[in-house]
């Protein structure tokens, strides 16, 4: 990743990567008793029925713990993709990952696309 303002190398310890209603943070560990997941999406589009996915598949694993959860990305980096958003490489390490939610009176909720 490069600071395109000074075209140096950022600090990629705590990187944040935004990915329309999808946010990861880079993190040096996945929790102890976080459980692994099937599949490679990160939020679904309810209204589109487009997702945020990763690829390729065998680069990744996906971790739940609770209600959070958590991208690995193995040594060969990986891509996440949505069709109405520009690609993002993803370098190996771990991620937690936020659904973006909005306000309303009763209750935060999470944001459909």
């Amino acid at each position: 990743m490069l600071n395109h303002r000074q075209n140096s190398p950022v600090n990629s310890a705590n990187a944040l990567y935004r990915h329309g209603d999808v946010l990861l943070r880079r993190i040096g560990t996945i929790p102890n008793h976080a459980q692994k997941r099937l599949g490679t999406v990160l939020a679904h589009g309810e209204v589109t029925g487009h997702s945020h996915r990763v690829q390729p598949s065998d680069a990744v694993q996906l971790w739940a713990h609770g209600n959070e959860m958590f991208l690995e990305v193995k040594q060969t980096g990986a891509t996440l993709i949505h069709e109405e958003h520009r690609a993002i490489e993803l370098p190996p390490g771990i991620y937690r990952v936020w659904k973006q939610r909005e306000y309303r009176p009763d209750a935060y909720v999470e944001v459909e696309d």
